[in-house]
């Protein structure tokens, strides 16, 4: 309800101070208080109701109503019972800060005003968004420039003071009405989604982040999208991690079953939208699965070129050459002791896309730019870049890229880097697969011809094998580990693996938790630096003395010499595999 229904209510018998400018302002709730400091039980959009006990002089008045204003208070309502008329300094602070000030008579009780503002908020309220979601309904059928979640989100803001956002499943903001959640707090509430979604909650799902209070609705797929099965889903891991979700600036826990149900309607009319966007992605994904077939089939590259200059204009609409392509391969795997198998494919398809989309692109999705497949449980993604020659180059220009030798043109900062890709979405995604579910992905460089997709696609798919190697719920490794030692490591044998880091690293371990010593990461900055005994001293904030003394400890402890090339590298290895 706003402010100015207040003064509409003749029952109520207030009168309008100061503030007449801010009478549009919503009211969430109504707090009775006379504590010198309420900040602690504000949440913004109160109307404060207060019998002024607080104030002891005219001074008080000021402090007080800057911390109302502060905590986002929609307006304050001062009692004339206890000192008559409303003090001027009461008035002048409301003033300075904005704050719409109301006098109660004394005859009101501060009740009578409870009760009102209580009713309308919880009672009215559904009934408004029975009729929000019954406009948006008809804009959403009326055709599809309906508007998307865009207009219901704004239609909940405007008609009902309620704030709210459509989130990815990776915490990346898809749409939403007013000031823009930050990137931190959007990754906290899509990993607090996940996780309940994983542990069977019943939404909606209810998180507190920086003081907020938040309600999180799952956003279902409807089933209506092209190639969309539309068996019943037997397990959730097959959909938590493409489902969008409805955050929600408010409690619901207390919400009554109705005002519940109109809000999983408006759930379901985004649920088209996603629709929508998933059916446009039909045309990408086909692409990328022909080019792959060719290019896994052995078919020749003036074929494959041939189907990369049909996929350039779809993907980069008016780019004048034929882009340099990088390929992208994720793999969802989950623990099946017991339960029942999952189809990670599609997971990982669905999960891919939205990895490669900027996490702070808002509004429509910015994957027009990527075709992603699957095949069986891998995802592979194409991913084009704009080449190196001048963007007005001829047709011709572009096709003898295409059809040249292959030539790897390495990541450059325009380029995909493994560890870049996961950095804003590793926090959700670990939430979401924590227990029985890991995803790794690999990147390869970039190549501009179709001679070079082949090994493309097998550097992608040595990279995410080096990560599937490493510990964590969600690992990415790039194609410059395969350079070096890296590439050998995940085909060790485990056993193998830990017989050879215990030897030589457990007597430090051991050594550490008993006298603190720090040994592993002395050996670890001490062969980062090369051997240096200056960088690493310099480095560690050591004496060069104090650094000889670990170093002795630790060939003491392990019977090696590290001024020998075979122990370093024994060590190296051990630090890299432990």
């Amino acid at each position: 309800m706003r402010l100015r229904a207040l003064l509409e209510t003749d029952a109520l018998g207030l009168r309008l101070l100061g503030g007449d400018d801010e009478l549009d302002r919503g009211v969430r709730g109504v707090m009775t208080t006379d504590l010198r400091d309420p900040s602690r039980y504000l949440s913004g959009g109160e109307l404060v109701l207060t019998g002024l006990a607080w104030r002891r002089s005219p001074e008080d008045s000021e402090s007080f109503v800057r911390i109302l204003a502060t905590s986002g208070v929609a307006g304050l309502a001062a009692g004339e019972a206890e000192l008559g008329a409303v003090p001027d300094d009461l008035v002048e602070a409301c003033l300075r800060h904005k704050m719409p000030l109301f006098a109660v008579h004394e005859s009101v009780a501060f009740a009578t005003i409870t009760e009102h503002v209580v009713r309308q908020v919880s009672g009215e309220r559904a009934g408004d968004l029975a009729a929000v979601v019954d406009r948006h309904r008809r804009m959403m059928t009326s055709g599809p420039a309906g508007g998307g979640p865009e207009v219901v989100l704004d239609l909940l803001g405007t008609d009902l003071d309620l704030h709210a956002w459509v989130l990815s499943p990776t915490g990346r903001q898809v749409a939403g009405a007013g000031e823009p959640l930050s990137q931190e707090v959007s990754a906290t509430l899509a990993g607090e989604h996940l996780a309940a979604s994983r542990s069977g909650r019943r939404a909606p799902y209810r998180a507190t982040v920086e003081g907020s209070i938040y309600s999180l609705f799952p956003i279902r797929n409807t089933g209506r999208t092209p190639g969309a099965t539309s068996r019943e889903v037997r397990d959730v891991r097959e959909s938590v991690l493409s489902d969008w979700l409805l955050a929600v600036e408010a409690d619901a826990s207390d919400w009554p079953a109705a005002r519940l149900d109109l809000l999983q309607g408006v759930t379901q009319l985004i649920a088209v939208e996603r629709d929508r966007r998933e059916a446009a992605r039909t045309v990408r994904r086909r692409l990328a699965q022909e080019v792959l077939e060719l290019v896994q089939s052995g078919a020749a590259p003036p074929e494959i070129a041939a189907r990369l200059r049909v996929a350039a204009p779809v993907l980069l609409p008016g780019l004048g050459t034929a882009p340099h392509w990088q390929v992208v391969v994720a793999r969802v795997d989950w623990d099946e002791t017991g339960g029942t198998p999952v189809e990670s494919g599609p997971v990982a398809q669905s999960l891919l896309e939205e990895i490669l989309v900027d996490p702070a692109t808002t509004g429509p999705d910015s994957a027009d730019r990527i075709a992603v497949a699957h095949v069986g449980d891998e995802a592979i993604a194409l991913v084009p870049l704009p080449a190196v020659a001048a963007t007005d180059a001829s047709d011709e220009s572009a096709g003898d890229l295409l059809e040249g030798p292959a030539s790897d043109v390495g990541t450059s900062s325009a380029g995909l880097h493994a560890d870049a890709l996961l950095a804003a979405v590793h926090a959700p995604l670990s939430a979401g697969l924590d227990g029985d579910g890991r995803l790794t992905l690999g990147v390869s460089a970039a190549v501009h011809s179709a001679e070079g997709l082949r090994g493309a696609l097998e550097e992608a798919r040595h990279a995410r094998r080096v990560a599937a190697a490493r510990p964590g719920r969600v690992c990415a490794a790039g194609h410059h580990e395969l350079a070096s030692h890296v590439l050998l490591l995940p085909f060790v044998p485990d056993d193998v693996r830990r017989a050879f880091t215990a030897r030589l690293l457990d007597p430090l371990r051991d050594y550490d938790e008993r006298h603190r010593a720090e040994l592993i990461p002395t050996l670890e900055a001490f062969l980062d630096c090369d051997g240096s005994w200056t960088r690493c001293a310099t480095r560690l904030h050591l004496h060069v003395n104090t650094l000889r003394y670990r170093v002795g400890r630790i060939e003491q402890l392990t019977g090696r010499d590290l001024s020998r090339l075979e122990d370093k590298l024994d060590f190296f290895l051990a630090l890299r595999m432990s």
